[in-house]
């Protein structure tokens, strides 16, 4: 039978919301021995985020290391003990998100939560200033060899994504190394669902500015879920959490980034020159009643990037020179953070095409559907990697 494990788990806030981390560490209640140790580095958080997190990446190891074990989770947060025991109400959205993802962690296994003093839970509180001073994330897991009483650590890395994963420069040997800019993490996000997009019409800048759907605003929760484990777990846990949401203007994008603003605890910048290319008359219609009205226009049109639609459409050559002017704009701005950017299916092509240095077939060659996630990584104009593209799998 395995032996129970006791999780003492902490987090912290420097400004709260500030510098934010995590830490836990996970310890044989027979024995003794611990067990792993986690300290989270998780950017601009609230202490009540941070301590979530900590029983998040926690529960998470234990089901790894120990999927049978008895759980008996110990803290000083009054507020994440009662409320994850059911005896207190959760009214903050992004408190309602972590708690759906620790509950979906813990699954069918016995948890037990306890409060404990502050001065009886150290271990834990020091792992969660080791992350903020580094600002860096170790999961360490640790075994007792056979023949001895003594601790071996095994492991620190944290997923099979982090090997070879660089947290600072390009990750390929063949990329340049000499970088200087620091570098700047933009986890692309598509808008959710509106009445044009699931009637498979033109919807672009100055064209009729249509709210998100029901469908759209469940996009958008969905993406926002995924997003909270970013620097915490799952295919992002190597990249650093967050520190700001930055929006096209269009409403659309203004709500998606609203709803996840409001689960994650994030602000909402707009940045005007990332919204959605101009469709001009085009506007509204299907493709097929494009070609029906405007034939030659749109014949011309296609794969030609100075043709632009007629009633003041943009050209692709026009449109890809303002979104690149947005792009720097971000980079510039928020050097050095993990930025989540919502924007459109144009957009974000753009900014591939230039992570990819690549060149205008990157406008019709790449998948970009409602709230899925693009991550690139920008050394300002230097250097770029992509690290993923049109991901879906929170659908």
């Amino acid at each position: 039978m395995t032996n129970p494990i006791i999780i003492e788990a902490d987090g912290g806030s420097r400004g709260n919301p500030g510098s934010a981390g995590s830490g836990a560490i996970l310890i044989d209640s027979v024995t003794g021995s611990v067990l792993g140790e986690i300290a989270l580095y998780i950017g601009v958080a609230t202490n009540n985020v941070a301590e979530y997190r900590a029983v998040l990446a926690a529960i998470e190891l234990a089901n790894e290391i120990a999927p049978e074990a008895r759980l008996f989770v110990r803290m000083d947060s009054k507020l994440v003990v009662e409320q994850m025991s059911g005896r207190w109400k959760i009214k903050h959205d992004a408190m309602t998100e972590l708690s759906v993802l620790v509950a979906r962690a813990i699954g069918n296994r016995q948890v037990d939560f306890d409060w404990i003093p502050r001065e009886q839970n150290t271990r834990a509180d020091a792992l969660a200033n080791e992350a903020m001073d580094a600002q860096k994330s170790v999961v360490r897991k640790f075994v007792s060899a056979a023949d001895t009483q003594s601790i071996q650590v095994i492991s620190s890395l944290e997923s099979a994504s982090s090997l070879e994963f660089n947290s600072t420069m390009p990750s390929s040997v063949r990329a340049p190394k000499n970088v200087k800019s620091p570098l700047t993490t933009l986890i692309m996000v598509r808008h959710g669902r509106t009445a044009l997009t699931e009637t498979h019409r033109l919807s672009g800048r100055g064209g009729e500015d249509p709210v998100l759907s029901e469908l759209g605003v469940l996009d958008a929760s969905s993406v926002a879920s995924e997003l909270l484990k970013v620097g915490v777990t799952g295919f992002l846990a190597t990249v650093d959490s967050p520190s700001v949401i930055v929006s096209s203007p269009i409403r659309r994008t203004r709500d998606t980034a609203e709803i996840i603003g409001k689960q994650l605890g994030l602000p909402v910048e707009v940045e005007q020159d990332i919204a959605e290319i101009s469709f001009g008359d085009w506007d509204g219609h299907t493709n097929a009643e494009v070609q029906q009205k405007w034939p030659d226009e749109f014949d011309n049109w296609k794969g030609d990037v100075t043709i632009a639609p007629p009633g003041g459409g943009e050209s692709l050559e026009e449109f890809d020179k303002r979104v690149q002017e947005g792009r720097k704009r971000i980079l510039s701005k928020y050097a050095g953070q993990t930025v989540i950017v919502v924007s459109h299916v144009m957009p974000i092509r753009g900014f591939i095409k230039t992570a990819f240095a690549s060149d205008w077939p990157s406008y019709w060659r790449i998948s970009v559907a409602p709230c899925s996630m693009t991550v690139l990584r920008f050394w300002g104009e230097e250097a770029a990697e992509v690290t993923c593209t049109n991901y879906v799998g929170h659908q």
